[in-house]
């Protein structure tokens, strides 16, 4: 597996040891840039980041060690409360592991073409469509074969360092759930710890992926 490594600001994450019990995945919302996610997270003073983005090239960009942590989740108190449950949104990020995927994410149509919501367009070739909208999109940027190739191998490394469980958990990782913010150990999305993300979505080959990890 090759890494390739960042020098992030030891003042945009917590270089605290925290021990891991998941991973959670997420889409960066932006271009083909690694670079540009990596100046936005600097330009902020929340400390919020991920250890690692894959590119679209499926490159492994790491900014800090995978033990250490940052706020990646964002989970409001009212999310919380949904479910009855104490807000512990500081404690759910240093125990899960966060991710990025380099996607646009969630797409508008105009005249037959693809856009980003910044105006980007996005090739036909690179867009899934869902009959049924997935948090209030049809069409989504996909995630690139190379970038859930490099995924996986991160996955199956992080499963078996921090003896992580990997299964997966079927359609209710794309949800909005109890289980997730309860703390559940395993690999969830952004979507199954907040009602207002999108990602990641269910593309197929991203689930076909994960059904295949032991």
């Amino acid at each position: 597996m090759k890494i390739i490594s960042h020098d992030f600001p030891e003042d945009q994450y917590y270089r605290e040891v925290t021990k891991k019990k998941g991973i959670v995945l997420h889409h960066t919302v932006s271009g083909d840039s690694v670079l540009g996610d990596i100046e936005w997270w600097k330009s902020t003073a929340e400390r919020v980041a991920t250890p690692i983005i894959i590119a679209r090239d499926g490159g492994i960009h790491q900014l800090y060690s995978s033990q250490y942590w940052a706020h990646h989740l964002g989970i409001k108190q009212e999310h919380f409360k949904r479910f009855e449950l104490p807000a512990l949104n500081t404690q759910r990020n240093k125990e899960f592991i966060g991710i990025e995927l380099d996607s646009w994410g969630g797409l508008t149509t105009k005249n037959g073409k693809f856009y980003s919501f910044s105006g980007q367009e996005v090739k036909k070739e690179n867009v899934t469509f869902y009959e049924k909208p997935f948090r209030g999109y049809q069409y989504f940027e996909k995630y690139t074969t190379a970038q859930l190739a490099s995924l996986k191998e991160l996955l199956e490394y992080w499963g078996e360092r921090y003896a992580i469980p990997l299964g997966y958990k079927g359609t209710i990782m794309f949800e909005y759930n109890k289980r997730a913010l309860s703390g559940e150990s395993g690999i969830w999305a952004h979507v199954s710890f907040r009602p207002d993300k999108s990602d990641v979505h269910p593309q197929k080959e991203l689930i076909d992926m994960l059904q295949s990890l032991v």
